[in-house]
C-alpha cells in the first residue's frame, strides 16, 4: 500500500530515485515507526510522513519522523557521533555494513505556545532533546543538557509562578511571522550565533507572535529527553512543564525578541 511519505529534492538526490520510488511505493517504508523527533509513534499510512536522512562520514541513516515535527531533510552529523551515540535510531542503514551499528544523533526539538504565569499569557518555546546531550569532549551515557545551559545563565525552576531573568545576549529570530532560530553570543564577541535554527520557519500562532510582540521576549524552557514529550495541546504542555519542574528537570530563561 503506497505510504504518505514525503521524499525531499535533497533526499532523493542522495538515495537516488529507484530507492526513493520504493519508498513512496511502500516496497521499503515502515507502516509504523518511532518518530526521530519526538520519540512517539507514527504510521505512514495514516498520517504525513517525513524522511529523514542522517549522514556521517562513512555511513548513512534513513529515519522516520512525523510531518508535523520535522520536514524531510538531510541532517549532517560526524561519523563519531553517529558511532558514539546511545540509542538506535528507527530506520535503515543507506550505506549498508555489518561492523557499523548506527544510532541516534540527538534532535532538538523545539515546540512552541502560550504558558499562563502570575495570570498573564507569555510567549514560550519548550526544548526536548531526543536522544541524551553529552559535555562537547566526553563520552558515555550520561545527560550534561540541563548542566551546560545553567552554565550559559539558564536558570533551574521548581515552579513556574514566575518569569524567568532575561537572558542577555541571547535572543529568538522572528521573521515574516515565523519562528527562525534561537541565537546565542558568539564566543569571539562578533555576530550572535544560531544555537537552534529550524530547518524550515516553522509557523506559529496568531496568539502567540502577538503576546511575543506585547512583551518584546519569549521565554525558553528546557529539559532532560523524556521529560516533557510531545504534547498536543497547551494545557497538556503546562501539566507537562510543572512536573519537569516539579522533579528538577526544567530550567528557563526570558530571552529578547529579535524580528517582529
Amino acid at each position: 500500500m503506497p505510504r504518505m511519505l514525503d521524499v525531499s529534492d535533497e533526499v532523493r538526490a542522495e538515495i537516488g530515485d529507484e530507492e526513493a520510488d520504493r519508498l513512496l511505493a511502500g516496497d521499503n517504508a515502515p507502516g509504523s515507526y518511532d518518530c526521530t523527533s519526538c520519540r512517539t509513534p507514527g504510521d505512514s499510512e495514516n498520517e504525513h510522513t517525513s524522511t529523514v536522512l542522517f549522514i556521517g562520514d562513512e555511513t548513512a541513516v534513513l529515519a522516520f519522523a512525523h510531518a508535523t515535527c520535522l520536514p524531510s531533510q538531510i541532517v549532517q552529523v560526524t561519523e563519531e557521533q553517529l558511532q558514539g551515540a546511545v540509542r538506535s535510531i528507527s530506520g535503515d542503514t543507506v550505506d549498508l555494513d555489518p561492523d557499523k551499528v548506527v544510532p541516534e544523533q540527538a534532535v532538538l526539538g523545539v515546540t512552541s505556545g502560550l504558558v499562563l504565569i502570575a495570570g498573564e499569557l507569555h510567549p514560550a518555546l519548550v526544548v526536548e532533546p531526543t536522544a541524551p546531550i553529552v559535555r562537547p569532549g566526553t563520552t558515555g551515557a550520561g545527560d550534561d543538557f540541563l548542566p551546560l545551559l545553567i552554565e550559559q545563565g539558564f536558570m533551574p525552576l521548581s515552579e513556574l509562578t514566575e518569569v524567568p531573568p532575561v537572558q542577555h545576549g541571547w535572543s529568538v529570530l522572528l521573521a515574516m511571522g515565523q519562528l527562525h532560530a534561537v541565537l546565542q553570543p558568539s564566543s569571539n564577541g562578533g555576530q550572535p550565533v544560531a544555537w537552534w535554527q529550524a530547518h524550515q520557519p516553522l509557523q506559529v500562532t496568531e496568539g502567540w507572535r502577538a503576546a511575543a510582540n506585547k512583551h518584546q521576549q519569549v521565554l525558553m524552557f528546557a529539559s532532560p529527553v523524556g521529560s516533557i514529550g510531545r504534547q498536543p495541546r497547551e494545557d497538556l504542555l503546562r501539566d507537562a512543564l510543572d512536573k519537569a519542574a516539579a522533579n528538577g528537570h526544567l530550567v528557563g530563561a526570558a530571552l529578547p525578541l529579535a524580528g517582529t
